[in-house]
Order: structure tokens, then C-alpha cells, then sequence
């Protein structure tokens, strides 16, 4: 069952061209390993960690989410968490 998707996209900087907005842990995660272009501190690993539970099924995507949101503020590759 697919119940990783956020209620609300993250859009966050591409650095292959225009913002991209993330709908599910899943492309969270892919972002997270291919094209973050901050520091991989504690928010990111923090991040990577949430949305590989929610893929599990063991924690809501809304615990991704927030995880996510905040290490891309950190980074500064956040554009808006919200719609």
C-alpha cells in the first residue's frame, strides 16, 4: 500500500532546472540521495531516516514531511511547503 504521499507538496530547487514540487516520500528520498546540494548533517540523515520509515509503513508521511521540510530549510533549498 502507497500511503506515503504528502497531503501538501514540498517544492525545492532543482539543480537541473525549474523548482520541483515533491508529492511523496519516495521522491523525497530520491531527492534527498541524488540531488541535495547542501551539507548532509543531522536534518538530512534526520530526513532520510523518516522517509524511509514512512515507505516502511511504520511512521505517517506527515513525520517525512515535517523531517524533510526542515532540512531543506537548513539547506536552503526549500521554495515553500505549501500549495
Amino acid at each position: 500500500m502507497e500511503n506515503n504521499r504528502f497531503e501538501t507538496p514540498v517544492t525545492v530547487k532543482s539543480s537541473q532546472g525549474p523548482d520541483r514540487a515533491l508529492n511523496t516520500a519516495r521522491e523525497a528520498t530520491d531527492y534527498l540521495l541524488n540531488n541535495w546540494t547542501g551539507k548532509r548533517g543531522p536534518k538530512h540523515r534526520e530526513a532520510l531516516q523518516a522517509c524511509h520509515d514512512a515507505l516502511a509503513g511504520t511512521k505517517p508521511a506527515m513525520t517525512a514531511r515535517r523531517a524533510f521540510v526542515a532540512a531543506a530549510r537548513e539547506a536552503s533549498v526549500l521554495v515553500t511547503d505549501k500549495v
